[in-house]
């Protein structure tokens, strides 16, 4: 099967066994090879490959924390050393998660695996969170916290954060907001670049502002119609 896939590990002999167990047992195009994120980061910029090999633990950044600024049409397999790491990394789009030093059988599993998944994309897709869904988990640092959907009052984007707010606390997530508006659904609606709000929580809309709280939310032209075409079901 013919994929386009990209190395990026800072460690030239995990780098080299890779490169060989790609060259000899596969038809995949390696695009290249990068030995740090910001390599990656620039490469990735005019090119996009179907899937990365992506290693952990980097210097100056994380595979985890490039992980997260990845299209999501770039799919994820991570080559570490440490099996801490794999629960989290299935926050992301990942199709494995391979464990050093990576033997052949372990890899032509993975192969197969790959290959699978880009053969039958549809049923490899993560699911969206539907409105009748009574949680989900949020990557917060290294913990995975349940969040109940009912309690959330909104999402703030803060640059490569979001801020997930409800009346208890204040949950900083390494997400970008448009990646949690495609897994979301209403009640929870876009209404600025940087405000996703659940509209059962708001208390009043007055002047293209909705308050939740003590929280004043601008609701922004590009987003009005959409929003306005939800609470039109509401309006008695």
């Amino acid at each position: 099967m013919s994929l386009s896939c990209i190395i990026i590990d800072d460690e030239p002999n995990a780098v080299n066994l890779l490169e060989i167990l790609i060259t000899q047992n596969t038809k995949w195009n390696l695009l290249t090879k990068c030995y740090n994120a910001l390599e990656a980061m620039a490469f990735l910029k005019d090119n996009q490959p179907d899937f990365v090999f992506l290693d952990i633990n980097m210097p100056q950044l994380s595979g985890m924390k490039l992980a997260s600024l990845l299209s999501k049409d770039i799919k994820i397999v991570f080559t570490t050393a440490y099996s801490e790491y794999a629960a989290e990394s299935y926050t992301f789009q990942t199709i494995d998660y391979l464990l050093k030093p990576i033997t052949l059988k372990r890899f032509l599993a993975a192969m197969q695996k790959i290959e699978g998944y880009f053969t039958n994309p549809e049923t490899n897709a993560k699911p969206a969170a539907a409105i009748n869904d009574d949680y989900f988990f949020v990557k917060s640092g290294k913990v995975l916290r349940k969040i109940l959907l009912a309690e959330i009052q909104y999402f703030e984007g803060e640059k490569e954060y979001v801020r997930l707010v409800t009346p208890a606390e204040q949950i900083l997530i390494y997400r970008r907001l448009k990646d949690i508006e495609e897994q979301l659904q209403p009640p929870f609606v876009r209404v600025h670049n940087s405000y996703i709000v659940n509209t059962k929580q708001i208390n009043k809309i007055q002047d293209n502002h909705i308050y939740i709280a003590d929280k004043q939310i601008p609701i922004s032209e590009k987003f009005k119609d959409g929003f306005m075409q939800v609470i039109q079901q509401r309006i008695f």
